[in-house]
């Protein structure tokens, strides 16, 4: 998960019962495994005393920052929502590393395109076995 961030900066009051999502968030980076994919991730902590709502802020490697409201998402969606937008980037990187342009764009045309078929023919087989079956339910219905 951290392989995708360059910070994290978690802030709760430590009396807040609400600090559940930050103590397994922060468990979750200083797992070893999560610190030895990006040991240059910085982990913040910030002990407030204030009553204002535990937080989670995370900045991704392109810079854009997340910020969570800690109280009402858990630590498992937040590390969920960081794996996907991480391979997003990883995406992007892949088609930059080849030299292709990103965003991908897809004509218009292409996307109403029927797909193409397999050689095997098994397409063919479920299809006609459908209208086989489709064509005898309308006998018997009539019959």
């Amino acid at each position: 998960m951290l392989k995708f961030l360059s910070k994290v900066k978690i802030e709760f009051n430590a009396l807040d019962p609400r600090i559940a999502s930050c103590m397994e968030f922060l468990a979750q980076c200083n797992a070893r495994k999560a610190k030895e994919s990006n040991p240059a991730c910085q982990i913040q902590v910030k002990r407030r005393t204030d009553d204002e709502p535990p937080k989670i802020g995370v900045t991704f490697v392109n810079g854009v920052e997340e910020k969570f409201d800690a109280t009402s998402i858990s630590a498992q969606t937040i590390r969920n929502m960081i794996l996907e937008k991480g391979q997003l980037l990883e995406t992007e990187q892949m088609f930059r590393d080849a030299g292709e342009p990103w965003p991908v764009i897809i004509p218009e045309e292409e996307l109403h395109q029927p797909a193409p078929a397999k050689e095997s023919g098994r397409e063919e087989a479920v299809t006609l076995s459908w209208a086989w079956i489709f064509g005898l339910s309308c006998l018997l219905h009539f019959y």
